[in-house]
C-alpha cells in the first residue's frame, strides 16, 4: 500500500507525458529561438520565460486560464479607515 516510485524505461517518452509535452513547449517556444552567449543571459531570459508559462500563458488544460495568476493583495486598511476600493496590485518585472 502507499505510494511507489514508478519505473519509466530509459527512451519511452510515452510513459511521462507530462515532463515530455513541458520539454516540447520549452524548446518550440524558447531555446529553438535564442542564441545564449552567457550563462547569466540564459538564467535571465529563461526566468523570464518561466514567469510568463507559469503566471500569463493559457493553458489549454486549465479552460486556456493560466495556472498561478498573478496575486492582487488589497492594502492593510488604515486604522479606523474603511476599506479600498482599488486593490494594489505589484508591478511585475519587465525583461527585454
Amino acid at each position: 500500500m502507499g505510494a511507489k516510485t514508478a519505473f519509466i524505461e530509459p527512451g519511452s517518452p510515452w510513459e511521462n507525458g507530462y515532463c515530455e509535452s513541458f520539454n516540447s513547449k520549452l524548446r518550440d517556444e524558447l531555446l529553438n529561438g535564442e542564441i545564449f552567449y552567457s550563462l547569466a543571459e540564459a538564467k535571465i531570459i529563461i526566468e523570464s520565460w518561466r514567469r510568463h508559462y507559469n503566471t500569463k500563458r493559457p493553458h489549454s488544460s486549465l479552460g486556456y486560464r493560466p495556472p498561478a495568476p498573478e496575486v492582487v493583495q488589497w492594502p492593510a486598511p488604515q486604522s479606523g479607515a474603511a476599506s479600498p476600493a482599488t486593490p494594489a496590485v505589484a508591478p511585475s518585472p519587465v525583461m527585454h
